[in-house]
């Protein structure tokens, strides 16, 4: 893709995360969807924990009894109880584990799926502003946190939650005194773990943004690995990820700090409540104001309460690092319109996309007075005036850096210009919601993705009512006569490899997992070609779209796509002068200016840069020092 001034560097803007209030929000949400099943975890994790109570009350009868002379029978009925609530415990415990980990499951896919939307329906410059890095680590590893948490965390708290209560409040029935000196004794690990508590969501979040920038730092390194080498910039990417790797060790360091107090510390206050009772016990039961059962029974609940507290305290990390996560993923929901309030506040308007606006009342596209910079930085857009008349072909070219990307993005509502206007039907595109943008405008870059799916849906997500013989006239229409000769056909699994289809289609490609075929860059934007002829949107952008093809397959892409696309509007920015010479009109960008605009002969007839271009694609007349050396320059 043509420079065009934009950062390569680490964004300094991050997508936002969610306050507390609205984490809250959403967890509600969450629970209500699948109320029952939440409904009943509780339930059954109550009647396990009030089954868990009754052994150390029952040890406590039994020592009294035998102290009072007892006989044996009496014990062995005692001791069977306690083992029929042992096992009613290990049932109950089980069956709402079970019912726990499956809502767990179910309310982690709903979170993905939200996830998924949300990301989708994001601004293409909004992500740009992020990174990829950011949205990437949002959706693998805080996805994979808050799914932890629920399947594995959130049901073994919970239970341990209501452990700890009914344990608490047991103690307190049989002596309100003891129930009080254990209580006491417990002040220890609440002190320590409100000081945990309220240093670790700030930590644990400094932390996952550490994360996404080592993310963005190495992926960028990985993907422009040939530029950084072209341009010796390797010693100035290791530096970058070396920083970014050592912010990142900090705040994993102070997470780790905060475990290194909590831990150790809870460790002691777990024997501190036993002590107590004991001590105090001991005193009251010389005096005779309780029995020595009662005082055993205290103990033994307290040092029980240690596994359920235990159990808390372990996963209370993990807790804190999902909570985070699950932050971070619900910012989502307002990635739009933070951006917007960022962009307002740095005084970058850029980026921001305004609420949305009316509909277009016509196929009419207008460029007024437009100037446009990225991230405050100086205009790459000078004042361009372009008026594109409905099923007009268009050509727009200049060489590298004129600013012929950035026009296809303002024209493609990606970026909205820092003043004056870029309509359709006397709507601003960039105000357009985002449904009704996709129907009006495509944008088709030199940069395309295949998913690892057959053919078929690589091409349903552009139309997902198309009948196969649609999609194979789509096919056809840019080339892709190859699908043809596929093992399978439209059904043929497609990899993510670069290694091409080989020949035939008889092989597997390496690049993709075992049955699938690998293609390489110039089917793969044969297939995004396809996609743009499935869509049939009102006005096509193609930014160097066949930039990877072989000329002649390229020339026929862009002949087929002029016929399918017939009374369409069709904005191409050319690296090839041949699609200039097919256009209906010619636009000329030159350091952010519009200089000529007219048919192909028309500028050819004139003598001006155009024709120099020209002549120059053809190598008809001498190149000028300052002018381009051939396609490259253009």
């Amino acid at each position: 893709m043509s420079s065009t001034g934009r950062k390569s560097a680490t964004p300094a803007h991050h997508l936002p995360v969610a306050e507390p209030s609205d984490v809250r929000r959403a967890a509600i949400e969450l629970i209500r969807q699948d109320g029952r099943a939440f409904a009943a975890a509780i339930t059954l994790n109550a009647l396990a924990a009030a089954a868990g109570l009754v052994g150390p009350w029952l040890l406590g009868r039994i020592i009294n009894t035998v102290r009072a002379g007892g006989g044996v029978s009496a014990v062995d009925r005692y001791a069977l109880v306690i083992l029929g609530c042992a096992l009613a415990q290990l049932l109950l415990a089980r069956y709402a584990r079970l019912i726990g980990h499956r809502f767990g499951e179910r309310t982690s896919a709903r979170i993905r799926e939200r996830l998924v939307g949300r990301a989708l329906a994001l601004p293409a410059s909004t992500v740009e502003r992020a990174g990829t890095g950011d949205l990437t680590t949002r959706g693998t590893t805080d996805v994979t946190a808050v799914g932890t948490s629920l399947r594995d965390a959130g049901p073994d708290v919970f239970i341990a939650a209501v452990q700890a209560l009914f344990i608490l409040g047991a103690v307190f029935i049989l002596d309100p005194l003891l129930g009080v000196c254990g209580l006491l004794g417990l002040l220890g690990i609440r002190v320590v773990t409100r000081w945990y508590l309220r240093h670790a969501h700030t930590d644990y979040l400094a932390e996952g943004e550490a994360n996404s920038v080592v993310a963005e730092v190495l992926s960028s390194t990985a993907s422009a690995a040939r530029t950084v080498e072209a341009f010796g910039l390797q010693e100035r990417r290791v530096a970058a990820s070396e920083a970014a790797i050592e912010e990142c060790l900090r705040t994993r360091n102070r997470t780790l700090f905060l475990r290194s107090v909590l831990f150790p510390s809870v460790e002691i206050g777990y024997v501190v409540p036993v002590v107590a009772v004991l001590l105090v016990g001991y005193a009251l039961a010389g005096d005779g104001v309780v029995s020595l059962g009662t005082v055993v029974a205290c103990a033994l609940y307290l040092r029980q309460l240690a596994q359920p507290l235990d159990t808390i305290l372990q996963w209370v990390e993990q807790l804190q690092s999902s909570g985070a996560s699950f932050a971070r993923i619900e910012g989502l929901a307002g990635a739009d319109a933070d951006a917007g309030a960022e962009a307002d506040a740095d005084a970058d308007t850029s980026r921001a996309r305004p609420p949305a606006g009316p509909a277009p009342d016509s196929d009419l596209i207008e460029v007024t007075g437009v100037r446009f910079a990225y991230d405050g930085g100086r205009d790459v857009l000078r004042g361009v005036d372009l008026s594109i008349r409905p099923g007009e072909r268009l050509a727009v070219v200049g060489r590298s850096g004129a600013g012929k990307s950035t026009l296809g993005r303002l024209l493609a509502g990606i970026d909205r210009p820092r003043t004056g206007s870029v309509t359709v039907g006397g709507a601003p595109i960039a105000a357009l919601d985002p449904a009704e943008l996709r129907r009006q405008v495509v944008l088709v870059t030199q940069e395309h993705h295949v998913f690892i799916d057959s053919v078929r849906d690589n091409l349903l997500i552009a139309a997902p009512t198309a009948t196969d013989e649609r999609i194979r006239a789509a096919l056809h229409a840019v080339g892709a006569d190859w699908v043809d000769d596929l093992p399978h056909g439209l059904d043929t699994e497609l990899g993510s490899g670069v290694l091409g289809v080989p020949t035939g289609g008889s092989g597997t490609g390496s690049g993709g997992t075992s049955g699938e075929i690998a293609v390489d860059g110039a089917r793969s934007q044969q297939l995004a070609l396809a996609r743009v002829v499935l869509a049939d949107p009102h006005t096509v952008i193609l930014d160097e779209a066949t930039a990877l093809l072989d000329p002649s397959t390229a020339r026929h892409a862009e002949r087929a796509l002029a016929a399918v696309l017939e009374g369409r509007t069709v904005i191409a920015i050319a690296h090839r002068l041949h699609t200039a010479r097919d256009a209906d009109r010619v636009a000329v960008m030159d350091d952010g200016l519009l200089t000529e605009l007219g048919t192909h002969e028309a500028l050819v007839s004139e003598g001006g840069a155009y024709a120099e271009l020209w002549h120059s694609w053809h190598g008809d007349t001498p190149t000028t020092p300052s002018g381009p050396t051939g396609p490259s320059g253009l």
